[in-house]
């Protein structure tokens, strides 16, 4: 009858185990920022999640990445975290479950003389047992909070790895536009580089006929200098580039990708379409990582709360003891079973539980404030996103035709000077505005290639397929 009621109690305690949850509901809060995205109209629909592989159109680029991909570092060192917290992960919810263990002992002994006092000491004698050591019943869910905590962190892990891939994805877009931008500019300032050099050489033809002054001599050796300047400046750029480039990719890039460098046709697609709602941003692997951390936090709550309460744990077993390591085996030996239930209540601990448990209130506000403000700034990345898409085309426009205009004028200007109406200070003025023209029109078409690198960021989701 005893042994029936143990054995009851036991089953008792395990169908009562788990009944209570101490953490607080769960609450994100009001989305915090305005209902519609930027530059969204009352009838727009749903936009597909942006995808690196469908953003980024150049095939030599998506081979850039697809390489960046697999051997970058830093992305190894954050799948690294990602197999740590998933570890962490099955030490957490291995607690849920009783361990069980094995064992056994075996004593050699005899005495020294004939004696019989305390001669049962010095006896033969084995021991083998079966068991669950200090098994904790989670009756207000503590153990439960911190299995939730754990599953959130690893979740949180596998977004900020998703968040990794797209920025690096976008990073190598990025500097590979920034690359041929810069690449662009150095053939801008050697053509310009040869070009005030013919003017040079003319200058001094002219110098040499009586027809133009040591002045203009000396403004045209100006300008020549000015542009190798620039032109060594543009090639330590390119090669930096290529530096940052090789670096966010983890390995040396064949000479033939980098060959296939062009800012136009722009490597990406332009005009990328956006969604209405805001509701989008919550898709962000990093506004999930956020938010995962929050409900983390909201379980560490449930956890210190737990704390205030009796903890109660199981020990057990069954096993055999004989005199013989033979009788242990051959089954004659003793055999028995051992149930021990324990309860521990903290009564006075100098408010270390309150203090937890402050400390845990004071984590989870924190990771709420974090959550949003990961929230406002997604939505800002989108805004700045949509106020360059808004403008750029009317730039381009402006800046190509300003381009097309200071291209005539400084024409016209070289042969005014030749038929010698004009001084070459002219000239120089026209071919400071043409090739400042043409800078700005190189700088303008790789701010439209990075705004949809910059949309796809504060948009984009990651795939594995």
């Amino acid at each position: 009858m005893r042994s029936n009621a143990l054995l009851a109690t036991a089953l008792g305690t395990l169908m009562l185990a788990g009944c209570v949850n101490l953490a607080p509901a769960y609450q994100a809060g009001d989305l915090p920022v305005p209902a519609d995205l930027p530059g969204a109209t009352p009838d727009a629909a749903p936009a597909a999640p942006l995808l690196w592989n469908d953003v980024v159109t150049s095939p030599a680029l998506k081979q850039v990445i697809g390489i960046a991909l697999e051997q970058n570092r830093d992305l190894r060192a954050t799948a690294a975290n990602v197999r740590a917290a998933r570890a962490n992960l099955l030490v957490s919810r291995s607690a849920l479950w009783p361990a069980v263990g094995a064992s056994a002992s075996a004593q050699t002994g005899d005495t020294f003389d004939e004696g019989t006092t305390g001669a049962n000491r010095f006896d033969d004698s084995t021991y083998g047992q079966i068991g669950v050591s200090a098994w904790e019943l989670d009756f207000f869910g503590r153990i439960r909070n911190l299995n939730d905590a754990a599953l959130q962190a690893y979740l949180a892990s596998e977004e900020g790895e998703r968040a990794a891939k797209i920025s690096l994805a976008g990073t190598v877009a990025e500097t590979w536009m920034q690359l041929a931008a810069d690449h662009e500019l150095l053939k801008l300032a050697n053509r310009t580089a040869e070009s005030q050099t013919e003017s040079l050489d003319l200058t001094r033809e002219l110098f040499a006929a009586g027809t133009a002054s040591e002045l203009d001599v000396r403004r045209a050796s100006a300008s020549v200098a000015r542009a190798q300047a620039q032109a060594a400046q543009y090639e330590a750029a390119v090669r930096r580039d290529v530096n940052a480039l090789q670096l966010l990719v983890g390995a040396p890039l064949p000479t033939a990708i980098l060959g296939e460098v062009s800012l136009l046709p722009a490597p990406v697609a332009l005009n990328l379409p956006v969604g209405q709602s805001s509701l989008v941003l919550l898709e962000r692997p990093d506004v999930r990582a956020a938010e995962a951390r929050l409900r983390a936090s909201n379980a560490n709550i449930g956890a210190a709360r737990a704390a205030y309460f009796p903890s109660i744990s199981l020990t057990g077993g069954v096993g055999a003891a004989s005199g013989s390591l033979d009788d242990l085996f051959n089954g004659d030996g003793s055999t028995g079973w051992t149930f021990t239930p324990a309860i521990d209540l903290p009564i006075f601990d100098f408010d270390r539980r309150r203090g937890n448990l402050d400390a845990a209130r004071a984590d989870a506000d924190a990771a709420l404030a974090t959550y949003q403000s990961t929230i406002q700034q997604a939505f800002r990345e989108v805004a700045d996103a949509a106020a360059i898409a808004d403008t750029i085309d009317r730039r381009l426009n402006a800046l190509q035709q300003l381009a097309e205009d200071t291209q005539v004028t400084f024409e016209l200007s070289g042969e005014r000077f030749k038929s010698g109406l004009d001084g070459y200070l002219t000239v120089l003025d026209a071919q400071r505005e043409y090739y400042s023209a043409q800078q700005q029109l190189i700088q303008a078409n790789l701010e439209n290639s990075l705004n949809s690198i910059a949309l796809y960021k504060a948009l984009g989701t990651w795939s594995e397929e």
